[in-house]
């Protein structure tokens, strides 16, 4: 089943799909590292090196991202249902909002729904957080390729 869903992502439905999942992503890990910190301000603070990586990330994480959201929309039109891991990315670009915007918004928000302790400030400019998400996205692409290699049907 899985070579099945890899030919799939060949075809121009899955292309232009991908295509736009991927800008949307891009777009989104982008301006939430402006969000956080400018790109100027990380590299005068924390040196050219970090402001490379967070845009390496940026791409891994949109690419993973796109890869999941592609691999899931194929098992929904081969099962007729979505994987389990799919929310995971969902999941990462809402941490996300969550860690990287203003901190007096996010800790009333957290406040507002009952938690009260928000981590304020991590080093090298929220980088463990963007690790986190990273962490998110390969879990949830590795239960959704785990889905498809297994084929799982729900009538035995």
């Amino acid at each position: 089943m899985f070579s099945l869903v890899l030919n799939m992502q060949k075809t121009k439905k899955y292309i232009i799909e991908g295509t736009i999942f991927f800008i949307l992503f891009l777009a989104i890990f982008f301006t939430l590292d402006y969000l956080n910190m400018s790109y100027q301000d990380m590299n005068l603070t924390y040196g050219s090196w970090l402001v490379v990586l967070n845009i390496f990330m940026n791409i891994v994480m949109a690419l993973l991202s796109t890869l999941m959201m592609n691999f899931s929309t194929a098992l929904v039109e081969l099962r007729a249902s979505k994987g389990n891991g799919s929310n995971l990315g969902f999941l990462a670009t809402v941490f996300g909002i969550f860690t990287y915007g203003c901190t007096s918004c996010v800790i009333a928000f957290m406040s507002a729904v009952g938690i009260n302790l928000v981590v304020i400030a991590l080093p090298f400019a929220g980088l463990p957080y963007k690790f986190l998400s990273l962490l998110l996205i390969i879990i949830g692409l590795g239960i959704i390729m785990r889905e498809i290699k297994v084929g799982v049907c729900k009538i035995k």
